[in-house]
């Protein structure tokens, strides 16, 4: 589908993500072998200058962050105030940036790596916390720190140029292992990460090119014009699924060209799969192949900027528990997503989006592996037509909350919801009251009974 109207393609990505491929060659070539002091001012060094080279004297928000976390370590010790108020303090500091930086437009500066920094540092700050607690997870003892780390330490993990920009996120200790020489598949030599390394850069190229080619035909503005609203109904809403998955391109080329650096540098080493090869995915952002063959919400949220997810979930999520309520900790994890990406109501309402459409369709998918009939139907022959009626739905409506999170302002994305007749909220409030019917006639009362002791 093309349309006419034409306007200035949005500030998309820049290649900044790449600037780190030279950064990782010098670290492979001259460094690998150094001490870990000399190590850790290369990255800090190499990383500062990334950032002055893309932000400027912009930088200081960034160092100033990165002083008062290691001073909040130092003085404050393994204790819940430190947690605390790191957490308050990034927070505060990332949403006064976003305040005071706010404009109605995609913009590239300073509070865009801020927020990756400001989930690495209060992550930092619960490692350090659970590496003087017991008993611990698997997952805790993996990221637990056993000592404070030096502020050179800490400046070379905050800067390091495979993460800093535009992610992934990962721990101290994965960092500390890097710095030691043990993320390799060749003891005591840099890895062997050259061509894993140059195939995730050429998927992020190949992503970016598709991005740059398709953007300008589905540029956000075309939502507040008039000839948007004269196009007809299935026009405007086939428009949101087509510019929905041009538009998150954006995302995926930056995030596969980042993990393209960490692989490079060996911090994506993930040790041997089931068959023994060698797994270069410990800095995985995105699956790709999944995000674009899965028919399901959760499938695309589960490929789809992972390390961040995996951050919630660990430290918004399980740190929960205590509430003794899935739900209620769902919720706030939610909430905290939708805080973190900035202060305009469309992010709001873009994560209630989320919670609403993950609840109905996991109902939705209880309903079908719960009934004999829609069992059959779903392994039938007639499977391929479900398939591309399922994709069609999941896109429209993947679509659907993307409108908000790229409009921002609640004046924008209520007059695009108001020309579609809030068709999204109505389908999935409709489903979600309705499936309970539909398990009454289309689930045995046997499998009911079960389902309820369960």
């Amino acid at each position: 589908m093309c349309i006419r109207y034409r306007t200035s393609a949005p500030a998309g990505p820049r290649p900044i993500a790449s600037l780190g491929y030279p950064c990782a060659l010098l670290y492979r070539q001259f460094f690998f072998h150094q001490p870990p002091t000399v190590i850790h001012l290369y990255h800090a060094i190499s990383g500062l200058s990334l950032a002055a080279f893309n932000f400027g004297t912009q930088l200081y928000h960034s160092a100033l962050c990165v002083l008062v976390q290691f001073l909040m370590m130092r003085l404050m010790g393994r204790t819940i105030t430190t947690v605390l108020s790191s957490f308050i303090f990034q927070m505060a500091y990332l949403l006064s940036g976003y305040y005071y930086t706010a404009t109605e437009e995609y913009d590239i500066k300073w509070t865009m790596p801020q927020c990756v920094l400001a989930l690495k540092l209060i992550g930092l700050s619960f490692d350090y916390y659970d590496g003087g607690q017991e008993p611990l997870n698997e997952e805790q003892k993996r990221s637990a720190l056993a000592n404070v780390p030096s502020l050179l330490e800490v400046i070379g993990f905050s800067y390091f140029y495979g993460g800093f920009l535009v992610g992934p996120q990962f721990t101290l200790r994965s960092y500390q292992r890097l710095v030691k020489g043990e993320l390799t598949d060749c003891p005591g030599q840099p890895p062997n990460s050259v061509i894993p390394a140059m195939k995730r850069f050429s998927l992020g190229l190949l992503c970016l090119v598709i991005y740059a080619i398709f953007s300008p035909h589905y540029p956000d503005s075309y939502y507040l014009t008039d000839e948007y609203d004269a196009q007809p109904f299935w026009y405007r809403c086939v428009f949101i699924l087509l510019w929905a998955k041009v538009i998150l391109y954006k995302y995926v080329s930056c995030w596969v060209i980042a993990e393209g650096v960490c692989i490079l540098s060996g911090l994506g080493y993930n040790g041997l799969g089931q068959n023994g090869e060698h797994q270069w995915d410990a800095c995985a952002n995105m699956k790709v192949w999944t995000f674009e063959t899965t028919p399901l919400f959760t499938g695309t949220i589960a490929s789809f900027n992972i390390n961040t997810n995996a951050w919630v979930a660990r430290h918004v999520f399980k740190r929960l528990k205590f509430l003794g309520n899935k739900l209620l900790s769902q919720v706030t994890a939610l909430a905290f997503l939708a805080i973190w990406h900035g202060t305009h109501s469309g992010y709001l309402l873009c994560f209630s989006m989320e919670f609403i459409i993950v609840n109905v369709e996991r109902q939705a998918q209880a309903l079908v592996r719960d009934s004999p009939l829609l069992t059959r139907l779903a392994n039938s022959p007639l499977y391929p037509l479900i398939y591309l009626v399922q994709q069609f739905i999941h896109w429209l409506f993947m679509g659907y909350p993307l409108v908000p999170f790229c409009l921002f302002t609640y004046d924008k994305w209520l007059r695009v919801y108001s020309s579609i007749y809030f068709c999204g909220h109505i389908f999935f409030f409709t489903l979600y009251l309705v499936i309970p019917y539909l398990r009454k006639v289309l689930v045995p009362r046997k499998e009911r009974s079960e389902k309820k002791e369960d």
